[in-house]
Parts: C-alpha cells; structure tokens; sequence
C-alpha cells in the first residue's frame, strides 16, 4: 500500500512538471530602441531647452529628407545666448528653424566647449551611418556646417567617404585652413556646397580643396560668394543669401 501512495505522489509531480513545461513563456514586454552614439563628452552638460525638437530621430522614415546643421565655435564658448560684439546673437534656434520649414528632419547638438572637431566628426559619421542602415538614400542626407562646424563637416566627409552624401560648407576655407586639410591627407567625397561673404577675413574659397578631393570621393562640387558684407557675420543669421541655396542642395535628387 505504501508503494501504491509513494507511485501516485511521484507520478502527480511529473504530470504536474510535464504541465509547466508545456505551457507559452511569457511574452516579454517590448523595449523601446534606444540609438547611442560614442563621444558623449562633445555635447554640452546643459544644452538649451529648443534643441530637444532637433535630436537624433529613435524612428527613421526612410522617406524623409534629413539634415545636420553644426553651429559655429561661438555656441561652444559661450553656450545660448552666444553673443558677438562685432556680429549680435548668434540665432541658432531661428536658423534650425529656417532649415526645418521645407519638411526636413533637422538634427542638432549643442556642442560641449572646445569639443575636439576630429571626435566629433566621428560622432556625426556614426549618425549619418546609422540613417542610411535605417535606409535613408544617401541623397536624402545632407550635413551642413558652419565655421567651425564646417571644419568637422570636412572631416566628417572624409570619414564617411560616401559618393552620394551631401555636404555644405558655410565660411571655412581660410588658405590656412584649405594647407592644413591638405596636409593631414583629408579630401572631401560626396557632393559638396561651400559658401562664404566675399568680406570675410576669416573664410575664402574652397576650390584648392575641390582640386584636392578629384578622384577621391568627390562627385559634384559649387561655390557660393556671397557680397553681403557682414564678412564671417553672415552665420549668425538665417540669412535667406545661405539658407536657401542650402536648402536647394538637400533637396536636390
């Protein structure tokens, strides 16, 4: 009898065990994607409260138009507001703004002080990557860059390598700045706008390096010489003289 009670207690756990093992795991709760890039440091601590309208997209529609603005060094030094004696506020918001009105996907940081242009670029050659693994065409991808925000935009070109992407230059090729990209081997590939106010102490043509970059990457290249007159001033604004001929290389097939 006692062999009989001890059978059914067994045979009772194994069906009760054969239950558990037929029976759905749970289904996990979704997690939502989250994209990282490297280079945390290069953003800035506490960047301004607009630019939450400008951060990298955790969705991606392949169909939309995207576009990098990089602002220039003054942000870095003096965070929003920037103020120039010589040039006025710095309007970064209205120029994200301006660039936006089309319908493009506008992605901008606030860059931490003195961020190190190299790094950065790494960063931003790590976001393009991520847009075109998410299928955006590379000529729905333009990155555009001011100043020193241009310089990165270079090397980010360089980086990326890429016959289809989109660049604009906006005031960066000083002689100075066009010797030391030749001499560190950085040639730009893609297509590439650069534009700069014939006043501008700071900026000159980009042409040296045009020549620099052929038969390197570099597909289709323009030059803009603007005669405003506000020289290297021309950034601070959104001025319709840059803003629109930027607007039509991104939006061009």
């Amino acid at each position: 009898m006692r062999f009989r009670t001890d059978f059914i207690f067994i045979l009772t756990l194994l069906l009760a065990a054969c239950g558990q093992a037929t029976q759905p795991p749970p289904t996990p709760s979704p997690t939502p994607t989250m994209i990282t890039f490297a280079n945390p440091d290069m953003l800035a601590p506490d960047p301004a409260p607009f630019l939450d309208n400008y951060t990298f997209p955790q969705s991606i529609n392949p169909e939309q138009n995207h576009l990098f603005y990089l602002h220039g060094k003054i942000i870095e030094d003096q965070g929003i507001p920037a103020i120039s004696p010589e040039f006025g506020e710095y309007a970064y918001q209205a120029i994200l703004e301006a660039l936006a009105s089309p319908g493009f996907v506008v992605i901008s940081e606030q860059r931490a002080k003195d961020a190190d242009a190299i790094a950065y670029a790494q960063r931003i050659a790590q976001q393009v990557t991520a847009l075109l693994n998410a299928g955006v065409p590379a000529a729905n991808i333009t990155v555009v860059g001011a100043s020193k925000g241009a310089w990165i935009t270079v090397e980010a070109s360089h980086l990326l390598g890429n016959p289809a992407l989109k660049f604009v230059l906006l005031a960066v090729c000083s002689p100075e700045a066009v010797d030391a990209f030749r001499q560190d081997g950085v040639t730009l590939a893609g297509k590439v706008l650069s534009v700069y106010d014939t006043t501008d102490p700071y900026a000159g043509s980009c042409q040296k390096l045009f020549d620099f970059s052929k038969g390197r990457g570099l597909t289709d290249h323009d030059e803009i010489v603007l005669e405003v007159g506000s020289g290297h001033g021309i950034l601070y604004q959104p001025l319709d003289e840059w803003v629109s001929p930027t607007i039509r290389w991104a939006g061009a097939p």
